[in-house]
């Protein structure tokens, strides 16, 4: 008997069919061969492994190897995967890069061609992917879908190249995934026309379901920063062939503590039936995506997961092609020492890179909203100091920076709400989509130090406060590690709580803050080149 020949028994549960009876599972060669069902008791269950349908590898700060040996200790097997991230830093030599990365560990990454580098013009980013590299990337990397179309305004008002792309995935057979927070009625209409058939932005329960019924799936996004599913979670009783579990953005400690496993246990906590639950987190995705990850059937490659209940789903094993990737918690998958590509070209800022003339009048602010990705817009009284537009603490509102890393530009400044610094500043090289520079903080010497020391590090998170700054270094296009993905979510956690240390009540200050440069989400953000009003989908003033 070879090491992928083998014989596991237990509860099996047959999502397809909905039933749970007590057999085993034969494997040889990598697939299933034989699902037998006998009368014995067993204190397990096998079933599929888990797919989160949306996600960044990049935003966990890891490569994709590092990212799959944590993954699978959850029981997720396969993972639905936009890489625009490090598209925006490095073009399609950055898709591949992940590509490589992650064949070199037995975990199923399912990449798509990202459909939108950059996410807009009204931003500076390190590359762009163009309709040619999409068709490159289908052709020759075997790509499984256009990933997220965030420009809406551009299928909405038929941008030439933007149509372009999607008819590229739809000559391949390739699925287009939505990106359309707020749309309904008309507007949505036409975008689902054009061809795109998914939807992760969806934050309020009347907007899910108007797409559902007009031929959408939805996933149900629970992330590390932006959270529906509170908002979502009945559409897994009414629509459970239309939804999906996925997690969008998932920082190192967060992926170490629980993936779609997560979401599984509160949904059968709140009382859904589990084939529902079960139909959601590991069925929909494979058949939507067409993916070769197996469903427990015999001839299927042998994808599946032993867990302790069906309430907790905590993971005793893991197999992906019949391999034992993880076992009680311990990741059996091996570190891969990667090698190291970026895009870093700023030099060192000064405190008065930073500083706002005026006179007292009303600025617009950005209102952030914890567990959110929209943002509001928030007209308050400035407050001056020796005519300079400074942080006003006691209001809550605290200057923002975005600071472009691929050339030397003045940065751009404007105000946020709801950060709650008392002191100090954080900077972040994790901006989407174009990965500048982002910083919030309480004086123009805390933001300067803040961002120095990730220019310093050529990409990274910090904390700057005292004079004195910590920095978790991302050297990996400025935006992830090759290091140990356990250590590294060690680092992030520590960093996360000096942030709250300084005063921030947010849930992930880190998650939030860089998702204030994405421009596709409205109302307020803030870009390189100004501040921006995603409803009008232009620029706008910072005074009124």
């Amino acid at each position: 008997m070879t090491e992928n020949t083998f014989k596991i028994y237990g509860n099996i549960v047959d999502i397809l069919n909905r039933k749970i009876f007590s057999g085993s599972v034969s494997v040889k060669d990598s697939h299933i061969s034989d699902i037998a069902e006998n009368n014995e008791t067993y204190d397990t269950f096998i079933l599929p492994g888990f797919v989160d349908s949306h996600v960044h590898i990049e935003s966990s700060m890891l490569i994709p190897s590092e990212f799959a040996r944590l993954a699978v200790i959850h029981g997720t097997v396969t993972t639905v995967s936009d890489p625009h991230e490090i598209g925006n830093v490095l073009g399609i030599s950055g898709v591949r890069y992940m590509i490589e990365n992650g064949n070199k560990v037995p975990f199923k990454f399912c990449f798509g061609a990202p459909s939108c580098v950059p996410a807009t013009s009204f931003e500076t980013a390190g590359a762009e992917i163009t309709a040619d590299d999409i068709r490159e990337l289908f052709e020759k990397d075997g790509l499984h879908y256009l990933s997220e179309m965030m420009n809406y305004p551009g299928v909405l008002f038929d941008n030439p190249d933007v149509m372009k792309k999607i008819e590229i995935a739809h000559k391949y057979n390739r699925p287009v995934d939505g990106h359309a927070p707020g749309l309904t009625g008309e507007d949505a209409l036409k975008y689902i026309s054009a061809g795109i058939s998914t939807d992760h932005e969806c934050f309020e329960l009347e907007e899910a379901l108007f797409k559902i019924r007009n031929g959408m799936t939805i996933l149900i996004r629970e992330g590390s920063a932006a959270k529906n599913y509170e908002a979502l979670n009945s559409l897994i009783k009414d629509y459970p062939d239309k939804v999906m579990f996925c997690s969008d953005d998932k920082h190192p400690n967060d992926l170490v503590k629980g993936h779609i496993n997560e979401i599984a246990a509160r949904s059968i906590a709140k009382g859904y039936n589990v084939f529902d639950v079960l139909k959601c987190a590991c069925i929909n995705p494979v058949l939507h995506y067409n993916l070769k990850t197996g469903l427990l059937k015999k001839e299927d490659p042998a994808d599946f997961i032993v867990v302790n209940n069906l309430r907790e789903f905590k993971t005793v094993k893991t197999f992906i092609n019949g391999e034992l990737v993880a076992e009680n918690g311990k990741s059996l998958i091996g570190r891969i020492n990667e090698k190291i590509v970026n895009n870093f070209n700023t030099s060192l800022k000064k405190p008065a890179d930073f500083e706002i003339t005026g006179d007292e009048c009303i600025i617009r602010v950005i209102e952030a909203y914890d567990g959110q990705l929209i943002t509001g817009e928030l007209n308050i009284p400035s407050r001056i100091n020796e005519g300079k537009i400074e942080s006003d603490i006691s209001k809550d509102v605290l200057k923002l920076t975005v600071v472009e890393r691929y050339n030397n530009s003045k940065p751009s400044v404007g105000f946020i709400k709801n950060f709650g610094l008392k002191k100090g500043a954080i900077a972040s090289c994790v901006a989407h989509d174009s990965h500048n520079i982002i910083a919030a903080g309480v004086t123009d010497e805390d933001i300067c130090n803040a961002v120095n020391a990730v220019i310093e590090n050529k990409g990274g998170i910090s904390v700057s406060f005292d004079g004195k700054s910590e920095v978790l270094p991302l050297p990996v296009a400025g935006i992830m590690t090759n290091e140990d993905g356990y250590l590294v979510a060690e680092k992030y956690t520590a960093i996360d709580k000096l942030a709250k240390e300084l005063g921030s009540e947010l849930n992930a200050p880190f998650m939030t803050l860089s998702f204030m440069a994405l421009l596709v989400i409205p109302q307020l953000k803030l870009s390189d080149k100004g501040l921006f009003d995603g409803k009008k989908f232009e620029f706008t003033d910072l005074k009124i």
